[in-house]
């Protein structure tokens, strides 16, 4: 999943959003991820292929829904889970009638600033 734009700041385009929330493998991966989940646990409990689910978890990513929580275990090397990242979306109608979406995240503290920002760096490598 490289693409994090939840983290990047840029804002998520309405169609992403819409996309993301109308896809039923989409919505069963958010009501999974309330604490960090593996792409394994993932597919365990959604009932989704793991290629499916790759690919389900970079159009939430680029929807701002999700994100990557990247750790580092010294069993099992590094670990990749994925979150929830929203407490709410609102959809509204702008005075010149178009349509703008707004994702509401939760706040982070500075050591999980610092963690978005040591990922994006890893993907650039």
């Amino acid at each position: 999943m490289g693409d994090s734009s939840a983290s990047s700041g840029d804002p998520p385009e309405l169609q992403e959003v819409l996309d993301a929330l109308d896809d039923p493998d989409c919505r069963a991966i958010l009501r999974e991820t309330d604490e960090p989940m593996t792409a394994n646990e993932l597919t365990e409990r959604c009932d989704i292929p793991k290629s499916t689910l790759y690919r389900k978890l970079d159009l939430l990513s680029s929807a701002s829904l999700v994100r990557e929580h990247d750790s580092i275990n010294p069993q099992k090397g590094h670990i990749t889970k994925y979150q929830r990242d929203f407490e709410g979306v609102t959809i509204s109608m702008n005075e010149d009638q178009t349509f703008s979406v707004e994702i509401e995240q939760p706040h982070r503290t500075a050591g999980e600033q610092l963690t978005d920002i040591w990922s994006e760096m890893r993907d650039e490598l």
